[in-house]
């Protein structure tokens, strides 16, 4: 078709425009953050929840790991809120998607981190450590559930009640979660011994439970409180082997910790010997019986 001078005009300013619209649409429109082109990109797998996932379970993890260290550290000193916002969204837009892949349901309100601030200087989380627990208990029990689908079912996943002990033990899987040389695979032991002895504190009775060698233990000698606690508790022959076995688990726990030379290995086994400490005694002291 052969077109006019005007007509050819017309054309050639309509096709420019076209092209500039483009272009400022193109420069307009907003960066697809990196969280989301990992999600788009990546290939679907398969779940125990029964969806088709564009995350492994242990990548969901990570990001709600990260989420959580991002809101600590906006409200304990950190970076500023408007410097980290989007990245804040984004993650948590990343995680809503994956969390409705599986029906799990965000314990996380906050849409933004203006939200959270909100929360935090509402008074009641006045200090940075109440801050600290405050997220930790709004996320592990998500935590819990998604770890459970990894590993298989558990017993006795739930917290014991006490709050000091089930900090500790928390604390204990994310610190080997992220250990990765000498010092912080020994920094797990040292936390064991402090799960241990709150352990001890809290289920210790000077007046029912006697040390076997008589000495009156004091408020750091976890292993003298629960070896005494073991004793009184579980006495009598139809106990032995239950308390044969207690006494094993504390003393792995016990010897683990104080290993120099850590590994990981070592530090894993000092965990788990401590997690079956801990829910021994839940068990123990009645706080797992389906009724407490």
């Amino acid at each position: 078709m052969t077109l006019s001078k005007p007509d050819s005009k017309r054309w050639k300013n309509k096709t420019l425009h076209g092209t500039r619209a483009g272009r400022a649409s193109v420069m307009t429109q907003r960066p697809t953050s990196r969280l989301q082109e990992t999600a788009k990109s990546a290939p679907p797998l398969s779940s125990p929840f029964g969806a088709e996932l564009a995350m492994t379970d242990d990548e969901l993890l990570k990001e709600i790991e990260a989420q959580r260290s991002l809101m600590i550290a906006v409200a304990t000193g950190g970076p500023r809120i408007q410097d980290v916002n989007r990245q804040y969204t984004d993650r948590r837009n990343l995680i809503a998607e994956e969390l409705r892949r599986r029906n799990l349901k965000d314990p996380n309100p906050h849409g933004d981190l203006w939200s959270w601030y909100g929360r935090w200087s509402s008074g009641d989380l006045g200090s940075w450590a109440s801050r600290r627990v405050h997220l930790s208990e709004m996320y592990q029990p998500l935590i819990d559930q998604i770890r459970s689908s990894i590993d298989g079912p558990r017993a006795f996943e739930e917290p014991t009640g006490w709050s000091r002990v089930d900090r500790g033990v928390y604390e204990i899987r994310r610190r080997l979660e992220q250990a990765e040389v000498e010092e912080h695979f020994q920094a797990v032991g040292l936390l064991c011994r402090e799960v241990l002895i709150s352990l001890a504190q809290v289920v210790f009775d000077p007046q029912r439970h006697q040390t076997e060698d008589g000495v009156q233990p004091s408020e750091a000698d976890g292993k003298r409180m629960l070896d005494a606690y073991i004793a009184a508790e579980l006495s009598g022959g139809p106990n032995e082997g239950v308390r044969r076995h207690a006494k094993a688990a504390l003393s792995l726990a016990n010897d683990l910790q104080h290993h120099r030379t850590a590994t990981y290995r070592q530090a894993a086994l000092c965990a788990e010997a401590t997690a079956s400490v801990v829910n021994l005694m839940a068990i123990i002291s009645g706080r797992r019986d389906k009724h407490a």
